[in-house]
This record gives structure tokens, sequence and C-alpha cells, in this order.
């Protein structure tokens, strides 16, 4: 079964967030933030952040308000960009890397189309950008203010609606 690593999740839960916030006045964002709204581990989120800006995905600004930024647009980062940044190439089986370690390898008669597998598996994740990932993603819940009045009640973001109690 092919599957993410939980570090590669999280690296995609966090510029999946930074995405949606690029642009905006508050786009810087820090590590604590993120960790925080995902219940993610503060110590893990920030190493898989560091590993994103030492492959240069991401760039981090020290100070009050410092914090975390995409490097690029959202649009030129693909969703195997960061996988790769965090997982290292992808891999299928133990011949997948130039390092040819199996002893089956000069007798192999799936290697060849097992090659062709992973090459479209990240022919798919290099074809989602990060923007369209932000773009299909609802934002987190967030806490609404519910005010009563006369027989209406209105919750902030989601309008009005009538006869409730």
């Amino acid at each position: 079964m092919l599957r993410l690593s939980k570090k590669a999740d999280y690296a995609l839960i966090a510029m999946n967030h930074l995405a949606r916030r690029q642009g905006g006045a508050a786009a810087s964002t820090s590590a604590r933030d993120i960790a925080e709204r995902y219940d993610i581990p503060l110590e893990l989120m920030a190493k898989v952040l560091q590993r994103l800006v030492r492959t240069g995905l991401l760039v981090s600004t020290q100070g009050t308000r410092g914090g975390y930024t995409l490097s690029r647009s959202s649009g030129s980062i693909s969703v195997a960009d960061v996988i790769q940044a965090i997982d290292g190439p992808f891999t299928v089986t133990a011949c997948s890397t130039d390092k040819h370690d199996c002893e089956q390898y000069s007798k192999c008669s799936v290697r060849g189309p097992l090659w062709q597998i992973r090459e479209r598996i990240v022919a798919a994740l290099d074809s989602v950008s990060l923007s369209e990932m932000a773009a299909d993603s609802e934002p987190p819940a967030t806490e609404f203010a519910v005010v009563r009045r006369v027989g209406m009640t209105v919750s902030a973001g989601l309008g009005s609606r009538q006869g409730q109690p």
C-alpha cells in the first residue's frame, strides 16, 4: 500500500495553511500557530517546517512578526515537491532508486511496469499545486458568536436563520 509518512502529511497540512494565507496581511505564520490549529506536536511541526526551509519551499523570518511563508507562489509548488522535500524521492520498490541493490535486478520481469507506475504516481502528485489544494480545501472550523434577537438567530459567517430559538 502506498502511504504518506506522518511528516509528509504534516508538511502538506502546513503548506496548505500557508497557501491559503499567501498574499494576505498575515501571510507569515509561526510553527506554534500551525501546530495548535491542527493539533500537531509543536516539536514535530517545527522540524517539518525547518526541513521545508532547508529545501527552499519556505522562508523563515525571525522576530516578533516573524514566522514561515511560502518561498514562491502556491501555484508553482506541487504536492510532489512537498512530499519529496520531506521523504526524498518516491520509491515503490527496492529498485526504484539508482542503487539497484535488489538481488533480482538483472532478472526482474516487473521492474519496467513498476517504474512506469511510479512515474504515473509522481506525475499525478506533480500535477496538483498548493493553490489548487488550498482552493479545494475547506477552512478549518472556527467558533462562531451567536446573537439572539427577537425570534432570529444570527451566526457570524453563516447568515441569518429566522424562526430558530
